[in-house]
């Protein structure tokens, strides 16, 4: 086992974390918005490093190649990895990937929780008004589904909306802590209030959940995490049950998939009005933060990275794949000012020593004079 520290913020992980991180090709993408974190876990040389970026309350995290999007309470933000900053960035050959920012788009307070992107863009859980919804450059949201007992568009929070899996770049499946239509309804059943619901059909598969969170379809399965016991579940979505895989130290939240792994992120969970009576309360004494992973063939963890001071809660947990060690630039980083996505056209009047790699319709440039 490995310690890192990072200014204050403490983690221990098992040996063979940094080598399973290199063995798929990844590194993760977590957020903790009770920190204020975004958090790169990356291999650094057989230790695993997490470095650490400040945000307001991120919680959802999309990401869709060379595009990586974090959403807050009131704000998306937008970022894309720009090949030919790379080699700007200490030490030579280290950093694989660099993600600056593009663009804030405001929503206004709706409490972001999770984002997938999809064939009509990026999609938002809206939790405040009950809804999905997707961004437009002239409206704060841009509400296309909720579900249908919610009977009005208001910022009450009614069921507390708060997962999204995607099938072939639709949503197709999504979670809630209740069934109900008034404001903060979930609140008196949060123990087994929770939902299941199909989008596309706008009916509920599931009740009788414990605070469920983070759906996702994965190898032709249905996955979710019910958070209020603290485990990993998948649905039979045709016979219209939950089979449980897999119990973890902490409340489950966050969950991505490399290979036959599952990336799971877990939480102390605070004794508050929101967390109280849950059955993970009265199951475990002992309940931790940081990210286990969990074969999915029989429910084991071969792995954990361990949060021992800073954080305390997780909400997301990305895998980024084929990128092994990425940095994520703050906006007022210097090289933000001097590194430019263009469009393909535009480089022919533009010096052979500037232009970076080429990704689809977009070329990355990078000021050479300037570090």
């Amino acid at each position: 086992m490995t310690t890192e520290p990072s200014a204050s913020l403490w983690s221990v992980h098992t040996s063979n974390f940094p080598a399973i991180l290199d063995h798929f090709s990844i590194s993760l993408v977590v957020s903790t918005y009770q920190a204020g974190k975004v958090i790169l876990i990356r291999n650094d040389q057989g230790v695993i490093n997490t470095h650490f970026r400040n945000f307001a309350m991120p919680m959802g995290i999309a990401i869709d190649g060379p595009r990586l999007t974090i959403g807050g309470q009131n704000t998306v933000w937008y970022y894309r990895d720009m090949p030919a900053v790379v080699d700007k960035l200490e030490p030579p050959g280290k950093v694989d990937a660099c993600f600056l920012p593009r663009q804030i788009h405001v929503t206004g307070d709706i409490d972001i929780h999770e984002m997938a992107w999809g064939k009509q863009g990026l999609w938002l859980v809206n939790t405040r008004f009950s809804t999905l919804c997707t961004l437009d450059p002239d409206h704060s949201f841009s509400p296309r589904w909720r579900p249908h007992f919610v009977t009005a568009l208001a910022p009450e929070d009614r069921c507390h909306l708060n997962g999204l899996a995607m099938v072939e770049g639709q949503p197709a499946y999504v979670t809630a802590l209740g069934e109900t239509d008034s404001a903060a309804g979930w609140r008196k059943n949060k123990r087994s209030g929770g939902i299941l619901m199909d989008v596309r059909s706008n009916t509920i598969l599931l009740r009788g959940l414990s605070m469920p969170h983070s759906p996702r379809q994965h190898g032709g399965q249905l996955w979710l995490l019910e958070s209020g016991w603290g485990t990993l579940a998948t649905v039979d979505v045709a016979n219209r049950t939950l089979h449980t895989l897999a119990s973890l130290p902490g409340f489950t939240r966050g969950l991505d998939f490399a290979g036959p792994l599952a990336f799971v992120g877990i939480s102390q969970v605070r004794e508050t009005a929101v967390f109280d009576d849950l059955p993970l309360l009265e199951q475990q004494n002992e309940r931790l933060c940081g990210v286990w992973v969990v074969n999915v063939s029989n429910g084991e963890t071969v792995a954990f990275l361990r949060f021992e001071e800073g954080v305390q809660e997780i909400f997301a947990v990305q895998v980024l794949p084929n990128r092994r060690f990425p940095e994520l630039l703050e906006f007022d980083d210097p090289l933000v000012r001097s590194s430019y996505v263009i469009p393909d056209e535009a480089l022919t009047d533009v010096p052979a020593a500037l232009r970076g790699n080429t990704s689809r319709s977009h070329s990355s440039l990078a000021n050479p004079s300037e570090h």
